[in-house]
């Protein structure tokens, strides 16, 4: 009789059980790999699901850029914005003028927001002034933060493309 695995009590025989501490390496395994595998599987999806933002949010810029331009041009009677900057806030402690409309956040009047690149051109007409205007939201890193490019010009229609710089043949974007 081994002292450490049996002992007698009233005529039976009992085997006592060993009491182990922490897991097997087997069991710490299979926990890893089980998280490995929902990792797999959810940040793909995760990051799919950010660039779709960043597009949503590219084209609600493009919306918000164009009425905009819309309310400059029935403000101020000179046209559309020379500069994206222009309808942007005014320097602290100044009102808003044709140079400064505050009609755009400070972020956007930077020409950079959610992932997004916004390039603006105002095209002047016969009396000096912009009577057309072009607007590109391309991905800061293509694939990344976004897949689709957009355009926006003052039709007011946006437009996408994949794989590169948007233009006024480009698909519009469905309402």
């Amino acid at each position: 009789m081994n002292p450490l695995t049996e002992t007698r009590t009233f005529g039976f025989t009992h085997r006592l059980c060993r009491i182990r501490a922490g897991f097997s390496l087997i069991e710490v395994l299979v926990v890893v790999a089980i998280i490995l595998i929902i990792a797999a599987i959810a940040i793909p999806r995760f990051l799919q699901s950010k660039m779709a933002a960043n597009e949503a949010a590219a084209v609600h810029a493009l919306r918000v850029i164009t009425t905009a331009q819309v309310t400059y041009d029935s403000t101020y009677n000179q046209g559309f914005a020379a500069t994206l900057n222009a309808l942007g806030p005014p320097p602290a402690g100044s009102q808003a003028s044709a140079l400064h409309a505050d009609m755009v956040d400070e972020v956007l009047a930077s020409g950079i927001r959610n992932g997004y690149n916004f390039v603006y051109v105002a095209i002047a007409t016969g009396g000096g002034n912009p009577g057309l205007y072009t607007v590109n939201a391309n991905p800061v890193s293509p694939g990344q933060t976004g897949q689709r490019y957009f355009y926006v010009d003052q039709s007011n229609v946006i437009r996408y493309a994949l794989g590169g710089s948007a233009n006024a043949s480009s698909t519009p974007v469905p309402q």
